[in-house]
């Protein structure tokens, strides 16, 4: 998934400061800003059991299949529709269902017809998310799933798994510059192929995992933690707008929309974490109401709180330390709006031992 400001490069620098000041092994981590699953997955493959949160749908499905699957699946009921499954290794399930799905007759639903340029061209707002064949078999995919889950064909870890399989793999094709805030004019290189939806896989333990679809400083009032793991937001622009079309997708709940780019109601979905006038209030609740034994948050140098803010807010738990580490700057292009004076930021993990 093409997240900004992913955490890819940032992992070793987390995970080697959170266990020098964690101490102790197996510890349970709980990301509960957890919209991109780069940082909760490595923790989950070193064994740790991992709790997440996220407010967006799309990752909240992401999540379940991510964290919460853990163990092989089957697709036992599907062997009616899909007769392949009865002959293979079981190991093979997941390939085999998304082969199937791979060659599903393409469909004209909801995401043709309002994210693509051949059911738009002429009309009012031209719109060019996806290429026409890939907008068709999304929906084909989508509708599928959803099919199979209203008649109780699949249980909720295969239908996340499918579900996120999904999203990885239009994501790949779309026409944009890494978010859906806006398309671009022309099909570049990669949205003219044709999506190949590839199982997206998860790693096997036997720990049980759990995932949160739910505002954060709600969840925190009514659940404990071992090692709290934060990245907020870190600008105005609120994730919800950024990625509404995955949500869309994940949801298929065919949503009013409006605008030049078609975007879904998102105003339930705001987040304080965005708005510069709320952050630090909102950030202070939110760590006086956790429960845990450690807080760590990611934030880096340009954002919307200040050093002393998070410093003065993080230090009323008592013990606060910081590490930090300089990284190349995200670019999503290099058009004059996006003319950053800087190649590198700094990150800041900062922590707080918890005793009061």
């Amino acid at each position: 998934m093409n997240y900004i400001w992913s955490k890819k490069s940032l992992l070793n620098f987390i995970y080697t400061n959170i266990i020098k000041i964690v101490w102790k092994r197996n510890f349970i981590f709980s990301d509960l800003f957890a919209w991109t699953w780069i940082v909760w997955r490595y923790f989950k493959e070193k064994w740790h059991r991992v709790i997440a949160n996220d407010l967006q749908y799309y990752s909240f499905v992401l999540n379940k299949n991510y964290i919460e699957n853990h163990k092989e699946l089957y697709f036992s009921n599907l062997l009616n529709e899909i007769p392949e499954l009865l002959v293979w290794d079981v190991n093979n399930s997941k390939e085999i269902v998304i082969e199937y799905l791979n060659n599903l007759k393409w469909k004209k639903g909801f995401i043709y017809k309002n994210y693509s340029i051949g059911w738009t061209k002429w009309k009012e707002f031209e719109r060019m998310y996806f290429s026409d064949e890939n907008a068709m078999k999304c929906d084909a995919i989508r509708s599928k799933i959803e099919e199979w889950r209203k008649k109780e064909l699949i249980n909720d870890n295969e239908y996340y798994f499918l579900l996120a399989s999904l999203l990885e793999n239009i994501d790949k094709v779309a026409n944009t510059a890494s978010v859906y805030w806006a398309f671009l004019k022309s099909l570049k290189k990669s949205a003219q192929n044709l999506m190949t939806l590839k199982p997206a896989d998860f790693f096997l333990n036997d720990n049980e995992h759990t995932v949160y679809n739910s505002d954060i400083n709600e969840l925190i009032k009514d659940t404990s933690h071992d090692v709290v793991y934060l990245d907020p937001p870190y600008n105005e622009r609120q994730y919800s707008a950024n990625y509404h079309l995955l949500e869309t997708i994940a949801k298929y709940d065919n949503p009013k929309v409006t605008g030049k780019t078609w975007m879904r109601d998102y105003s339930k979905q705001k987040s304080l974490y965005c708005r510069k006038a709320e952050v630090k209030k909102s950030f202070r609740e939110l760590v006086q109401n956790i429960d845990a034994k450690y807080v760590f948050l990611s934030y880096n140098c340009e954002w919307l709180m200040s050093l002393e803010d998070i410093k003065e807010v993080m230090s009323e738990r008592w013990e606060y330390g910081v590490f930090t580490k300089k990284y190349r700057r995200f670019k999503a292009d290099k058009t004059e709006n996006r003319n950053h004076k800087k190649d590198t930021v700094t990150e800041y993990l900062h922590y707080v031992k918890i005793t009061k």
